[in-house]
This record gives structure tokens, C-alpha cells and sequence, in this order.
């Protein structure tokens, strides 16, 4: 499995759909738990982003089907991030000429 952290931020329709936020966090959690995933963290943020999502998927594709349905609801958009362990980072730069 791969970890990958979903930045999210929300659209003008979830500003104001704000109060049903909660139930669809819970959504969100049970699609990413019903694809494979393992959620590591689902954090409501300050900052540029209003929700940082962390958690493990079995390949890439996944993370992307999961990415688009979230944003086809229209109530965020997402940037999606491929984390690396820092094992898995310190065998990259060992294999560097």
C-alpha cells in the first residue's frame, strides 16, 4: 500500500452547505475505508487548506478515483500528494550517480 495526503479545499458550495459538513466527513471516511484504505487522519485545518487527509491505498489509481469522486460532489477540490517513507526516500538518493 502507498500513502497519499488529499489536500482539500472548499468550493463555494460547501461554504455554504457548511453545516452538513460532519455527515459528509463521515462519507468520505467510509468511501476511503471501502475502497481498500487504511485512514490514517482526516483533519479539518487553518491555513491555505480547510482539510488535510491522511491514509494508505492500494495503488495509485485508486487514490485518483477517490480524489475525483470527492471533488464531482462539488463541496471541495483536492491536490493529491504521494508521500514516501524515509527508508523508501534514502534508497533513492543511495541510488544516485
Amino acid at each position: 500500500m502507498a500513502t497519499y495526503v488529499l489536500l482539500m479545499k472548499l468550493t463555494e458550495k460547501g461554504l455554504r452547505e457548511i453545516k452538513g459538513a460532519p455527515p459528509r466527513i463521515e462519507e468520505a471516511i467510509s468511501a476511503f475505508e471501502a475502497m481498500g484504505g487504511k485512514l490514517i487522519g482526516f483533519y479539518p485545518v487553518m491555513g491555505e487548506y480547510d482539510f488535510v487527509v491522511i491514509g494508505d491505498l492500494p495503488k495509485d489509481t485508486d487514490a485518483m478515483t477517490y480524489a475525483l469522486g470527492i471533488s464531482a460532489k462539488g463541496y471541495v477540490r483536492t491536490k493529491t500528494l504521494k508521500a514516501f517513507t524515509t527508508d523508501a526516500f534514502a534508497g533513492v538518493v543511495n541510488n544516485l550517480p
